[in-house]
């Protein structure tokens, strides 16, 4: 163990986690590990780090950025003793990238706003895409299945937005909301459970459509809705304890003006602190 004042470089953590997976003198929990069952870490490990951003604690998010940066460390050891790639070919791989869809950084292309860049991004991207053998390549391609429902939604709605799949306006996406809620409104009076589980994913993805056409990324919308909410209901809990009341034991009526007077509070204090 290295004292406080002397830093670890990249290298070392690379060689730590290779003495982890040495098949003689590792940690017996790492070498039964493989890529399956480190994947859930990895994605665990991102969020981890989105929650310390959206708290704006920024000796948490050094501590997660570092157990983010583990992952493609252990995933590149593993390739490595399969002798597929090393983490040097993963850190050349994204290097390289970077170099080559930034020509207006690195080269002589010129991009004058994000628009620009963006555009300079797709048009990389879409050159270098591999398309799989005996398929037609889709203006869908490069969406990755397993993200998250949300997210998914939205880079599917954008990709088919670049080549004209798009509303014109706003209202239009309005208009295809109320319409979808109706449906569901019926599918509630008599439907079947499969059909109120698809209206319900139609309201979800007009939604993600109708964030995504403001400039708002549902992902980050329903987290901060999870956090507001958790905020306020904890608060709630901590109001009744102080009066000796139980949430089993008030009505709904109670809960409802204790959450109430939660909001009213946040609103003062989010005016005092700004």
């Amino acid at each position: 163990m290295k004292p406080e004042n002397q830093k670890y470089s990249f290298h070392e953590l690379v060689e730590i986690m290779s003495r982890l997976r040495d098949p003689d003198t590792g940690c017996p929990w790492d070498l039964q590990q493989d890529f399956k069952t480190i994947a859930p870490y990895t994605l665990e490990e991102a969020y981890e780090v989105a929650d310390a951003i959206d708290r704006n604690d920024m000796t948490d998010l050094c501590e997660e950025l570092g157990d983010l940066l583990l992952q493609p460390v252990y995933h590149a050891q593993m390739a490595f003793e399969a002798s597929y790639f090393s983490i040097d070919d993963v850190v050349d791989s994204v290097a390289r990238k970077m170099v080559e869809r930034h020509p207006h950084v690195f080269g002589d292309a010129r991009a004058e706003s994000p628009e620009d860049v963006n555009a300079i991004w797709d048009e990389k991207k879409l050159k270098s895409q591999k398309k799989p053998n005996g398929k037609k390549a889709s203006a869908l391609d490069g969406v990755t299945q397993s993200l998250p429902a949300l997210l998914k939604a939205q880079k599917l709605q954008s990709k088919a937005a670049k080549v004209g799949f798009e509303w014109p306006k706003i209202e239009n996406v309005l208009d295809k909301l109320e319409e979808e809620l109706c449906e569901l409104r019926d599918a509630c009076r008599s439907g079947t459970l499969e059909q109120k589980m698809d209206e319900i994913g139609d309201v979800f993805f007009v939604l993600v459509n109708l964030a995504r056409m403001l400039g708002i990324n549902s992902e980050e919308a329903l987290r901060q809705c999870n956090n507001k909410f958790e905020r306020r209901f904890r608060g709630l809990e901590s109001e009744l304890t102080a009066h000796g009341q139980k949430l089993t034991e008030i009505t709904l009526k109670d809960m409802t003006e204790a959450w109430n007077r939660q909001k009213e509070e946040e609103k003062i204090y989010f005016k005092t602190d700004a």
